[in-house]
């Protein structure tokens, strides 16, 4: 079976069983800070396994794309040394929210393993947790397993945990004995083959979560009111077992990525073990590199842009070890999408974008890997000659802060060669970076303190005033029961007509008002939960109680401008996709009242010529007046209907479709015109890059963008007036003046050439031979800038023939000094040197090359003491 038909077999198993076919979710969590990337295929259901969320359907199975690159789940040091660990890779889950519980999950598992795929029996072991009777009890009474071949395991191998907290629970594995020649752990003194003894004859095939615990914020155990199955066998693992072969390398779903390596290398696999480890990386993480951009992550130095760059940066260090010297890694982007684009479509429409970002980051990256690699064999060697075997910490960190080399990176290299690194003395170095990163998430612990559980409900973007009652009042990041006046708070409602911050439109303001008079300016308006609204502002006067009921008025104004910002932000969006071609993706917005900005995969610059022609476009569309509906429906059929989804946002079974006319459908939770004539114009304001592949558009609309022609057309009329031309002859006459400044600048600079001819022969009547043979000249000119002194000095030299040349100049309390050396006396008299003893006497310092160096000062006094300091160098040769 291929992978393909491994991954379709298995859902269509689990569809049979009356299971919901759900998509991948997005490798970056929604509203989740306890986690980087999506590490199971849990990620998009933990809400209902908390009892925060419902679904319709009690039953799901998925092909869910995963990455173990942090956190309690990081299996980078095992990627490419073994043959079954990954960095990104595709789970395979069923789940069950509250329905069926341990007896089905473990009698599927087993039905699907043994019946449909036909694997031996005799050669599969299921664990449990040590503790966990029913587990086991339901293996002997709903499976044939070999009753000797059901083992119990303690915490480590056995309770599974999505991360430091969150839903969690005991789990029964099911394991596959591959045989003794497929242990790669003979050479370990002491080793025994053995379920869970770590090496790659014994290999976990599926993993059945039984979620009943949730694991709160200080390590406590939290029974769950519903029990549910969350179940994971990797994909790439089971293509192995079933296709026969030893390695996941060997599958179909790696061997097409390794061919490709293989053409452009020269090189073949299996044949040299540093080469084949550099094979198996570059598959492996090119996949992972792929799909992270795909799903909006970019290269940073914080956070998942940080994780991107590493493992793109450990993937370049191998392709080093293959003879590529030019970036490489974005040409395998090409074989990923043709690997696994009918499963992932989003890779084939976005590779464009995708290609651009690695090349660029493998180019920025190139510029320092050699350089930091000779670091590293120069300290190497250093370690070797006095027999240490551990790296300073500060030379790791040079490695990481000059040269960019992640430590992990660091410790790859080292490690064949048993280095080890001082990680105590890198930490020491990193301390500022660590300090901000433990500010960071105690924010983000504190924001989930103070929300708690509340609910909010959204009145509607059409909605402008809402009685409601007050749920929480925060100050300070604590809940208070009263806050007075003067305290600025945080204020959440059971509703509220207050639109959020979220979709780059910025959050509303207004005003909270209590039947006894109370008063509240809001001045932002967040959403740090998609159900849940949370009002910032100040107590005005009075005093605002939990539970009171109160009444919430938004500013129809500040509404009113960023609506018309971002219905334009979806008729942009469309343009650029017509215009440029459907690679173009939004990557970020901001869509405030007073402008907008729009982010978008694209990889190289806009001309002027095709913006103009996307910003006529827009104004096309807005002028056709066409209607702006919205609606909800399922997603997929809003997608069937060509709605365009944003990779990165998190959607329900239901979603609001927002489409205008017939060139705009997008998924929107946002607030929109009725009519696109609403917007009234559209103006840019410009275009520029803000990161590998990605574009920014600025521009305004409506009174915004009529205000800011205006103030262009004041701007125009200004200049007409000081070129005493109308508007249509400002560029005409603008140009005729740069003309006449351009020959009025070249007759001043042939003026002041001949002149520092002139000036250079009476200088050059000054001039001394010193008892070195060759002709000096050491004077003061006055009121000349340092170009001028170095027109002088050229002509000097050239009149000189052999000789040195040392002049200074005071001009508004400054101080230019020169000193310059013909070319026959250069190893003689180093000009550099020269500067270096004089500067310090004009209250300056300098230098310079061999034959020219320059320099300031402070103190145009101390010029003669400089030039006779300069004489007598020469005089006592």
């Amino acid at each position: 079976m291929t992978g393909a038909e491994i991954r379709s077999a298995f859902l269509d198993f689990f569809r049979q069983r009356g299971h919901e076919i759900v998509r991948s979710a997005s490798l970056v969590p929604e509203n989740d800070p306890t986690l980087l990337f999506t590490n199971a295929g849990m990620v998009q259901f933990k809400e209902v396994f908390l009892g925060r969320e419902t679904r319709a359907n009690l039953r799901a199975a998925s092909a869910q794309r995963c990455l173990r690159l942090s956190g309690k789940h990081n299996d980078l040091d095992e990627v490419g040394r073994d043959t079954y660990h990954h960095t990104l890779f595709e789970m395979l889950g069923n789940w069950s929210f509250g329905d069926y519980y341990k007896r089905e999950a473990i009698a599927w598992a087993w039905e699907l393993l043994t019946k449909e795929w036909k694997l031996p029996k005799d050669r599969l072991y299921a664990t449990v947790f040590t503790t966990d009777d029913e587990a086991e009890r339901f293996w002997r009474s709903e499976t044939d397993i070999g009753h000797e071949r059901i083992l119990r395991f303690g915490e480590k191998d056995n309770f599974w945990e999505m991360g430091e907290t969150g839903p969690c629970g005991p789990c029964s594995e099911i394991h596959i004995d591959r045989g003794a020649g497929a242990c790669d752990r003979q050479h370990v003194a002491g080793h025994t083959c053995a379920v869970n003894s770590g090496c790659a004859r014994y290999i976990e095939l599926w993993n059945l979560v039984f979620i009943q615990y949730n694991r709160a914020a200080g390590g406590a155990l939290e029974e769950l009111r519903a029990k549910h199955v969350d179940t994971g066998a990797g994909l790439e693992r089971l293509a192995a077992v079933l296709q026969g072969v030893r390695s996941n390398y060997d599958t179909d779903l790696f061997r097409h990525l390794i061919r490709f390596t293989e053409e452009h290398a020269k090189r073949r696999y299996g044949q040299n073990a540093e080469d084949d480890l550099a094979f198996r990386v570059i598959a492996d993480h090119s996949r992972a590199l792929t799909f992270m951009i795909a799903d909006g992550v970019l290269p940073g130095n914080e956070g998942r842009g940080y994780v991107l760059r590493r493992i793109l940066r450990r993937a370049a260090r191998h392709a080093r070890q293959l003879g590529f010297t030019e970036p490489y890694l974005w040409h395998v982007t090409k074989a990923v999408a043709e690997t696994m684009g009918a499963a992932y479509p989003e890779i084939i429409e976005r590779h464009t974008h995708i290609a651009e970002v690695i090349r660029s980051e493998e180019e920025r990256f190139a510029e320092t890997l050699d350089k930091g690699l000779a670091l590293l064999d120069q300290e190497r060697r250093a370690l070797r000659a006095r027999g240490a075997t551990q790296l300073p910490g500060d030379i790791a960190f040079r490695l990481y802060d000059t040269y960019g080399f992640p430590l992990d990176m660091t410790e790859d290299i080292l490690r064949e060669e048993g280095i080890s690194i001082d990680t105590s003395g890198f930490e020491r170095s990193m301390e500022e970076q660590r300090r901000r990163a433990r500010e960071a998430r105690r924010a983000a612990a504190d924001a989930g303190v103070a929300h708690g559980t509340f609910v909010t409900r959204f009145a509607g973007d059409r909605v402008s005033d809402v009685e409601s009652e007050i749920l929480g009042l925060y100050r300070d990041g604590e809940e208070h029961s009263e806050v007075r006046e003067g305290d600025q708070l945080q204020i959440i409602t059971a509703e509220t007509p207050f639109y959020g911050e979220s979709g780059g439109q910025v959050g509303d303001r207004g005003q909270i008002e209590s039947a006894d008079g109370a008063l509240v300016d809001v001045t932002d308006t967040q959403k740090p939960r998609s159900d849940l609204t949370v009002h910032i502002g100040t107590v005005r006067r009075g005093a605002l109680h939990r539970g009171q009921r109160v009444h919430l008025r938004i500013d129809r104004d500040f509404r009113e401008a960023a609506r018309l910002n971002h219905s334009a932000t979806h008729i942009l969006h469309a343009v650029l996709r017509e215009r440029l071609g459907t690679h173009v993706r939004q990557a970020g917005s901001l869509v405030a009242p007073d402008r907008l900005r729009f982010d978008f995969t694209h990889p190289t610059a806009i001309d002027d010529e095709t913006l103009t022609a996307i910003e006529e476009q827009t104004n096309a569309y807005i002028r056709d007046n066409a209607d702006v509906v919205t609606t909800e429906m399922g997603y997929d059929e809003a997608i069937k209907k060509g709605a365009l989804a944003f990779f990165g946002d998190k959607y329900g079974d239901r979603v609001r479709v927002v489409k205008m006319g017939d060139f705009s459908v997008e998924l929107c939770g946002g607030t929109h015109v009725r009519r696109t004539g609403d917007i009234g114009v559209f103006k840019v304001r410009g275009e520029a890059g803000v990161a590998a592949g990605v574009r920014r558009v600025e521009a305004m609309t409506g009174a915004g963008a009529l205000q800011s022609i205006r103030e262009r057309e004041i701007t125009l009329r200004q200049l007409g007036e000081l070129v005493k031309g109308n508007e249509t002859e400002v560029a005409e006459k603008v140009e005729r003046l740069l003309n006449q400044q351009r020959e009025l600048e070249r007759q001043l600079h042939q003026l002041r050439t001949q002149l520092a001819g002139s000036q250079s022969e009476d200088l050059a009547s000054q001039a001394f031979t010193s008892p070195g043979g060759f002709k000096v000249v050491a004077a003061q000119v006055d009121s000349v800038d340092q170009k001028r002194l170095l027109e002088m000095a050229d002509a000097l030299r050239e009149r000189l023939g052999s000789g040195v040349v040392v002049l200074a100049s005071g001009e508004g309390g400054r101080v230019n000094l020169l000193a310059a050396v013909t070319k026959d006396l250069a190893k003689q008299v180093h000009a550099g040197q020269l500067i270096g003893k004089l500067a310090p006497i004009v209250g300056g310092r300098g230098g310079g090359r061999p034959e020219l160096a320059q320099a300031g000062g402070k103190d145009p006094s101390k010029i003669a003491d400089a030039l006779k300091a300069a004489r007598e160098l020469f005089e006592r040769e």
